[in-house]
């Protein structure tokens, strides 16, 4: 973690910025990495994704209603900063959470997602492309998940 990033999250948990002001700040802390990292990524490489999109297309004409579609675009900084922020939940209220997750059958552990592994993952996701047909008895139905 950048020393910037660290100072953003000691004003914020010590009340002297609120949530969007550190998250102005982080944002722009973000901006500033493209532009120090363009002439590494000039040599051919892929843009880093910024968008996770998950797309549904169901011709379900049973119902009456016509076919479901669902089109939703999640920005891979909202990951981010989802990350960034669950550092600063306390650990009882973490293995509150963890537990009722557990009780929903989502063995997860909450305390170890770090933005460190984010960007593994983030780094990651530039090669993720999943469709999904199916023929459901009524119409047909197609899923794609892919980064942007």
């Amino acid at each position: 973690m950048s020393e910037n990033r660290r100072q953003i999250l000691e004003m914020l948990s010590s009340g002297r910025i609120n949530a969007d002001e550190a998250e102005r700040l982080l944002a722009a802390l973000e901006t500033e990495k493209p532009q120090s990292s363009a002439a590494a990524t000039a040599g051919g490489s892929k843009t880093a994704p910024k968008y996770l999109r998950v797309v549904v297309d169901a011709a379900d004409h049973s119902s009456g209603e016509g076919p479901t579609k669902v089109n939703v675009r999640v920005p891979i900084q909202l990951l981010r900063a989802g990350v960034r922020l669950a550092g600063l939940i306390p650990s009882q209220a973490l293995n509150k959470a963890n537990d009722a997750l557990r009780e929903k059958g989502i063995p997860v552990d909450l305390s170890q997602i770090k933005p460190d592994n984010l960007e593994e993952l983030v780094d990651q996701l530039q090669d993720l492309t999943v469709d999904v047909d199916t023929l459901e008895r009524d119409g047909k139905v197609n899923v794609r998940v892919f980064c942007e």
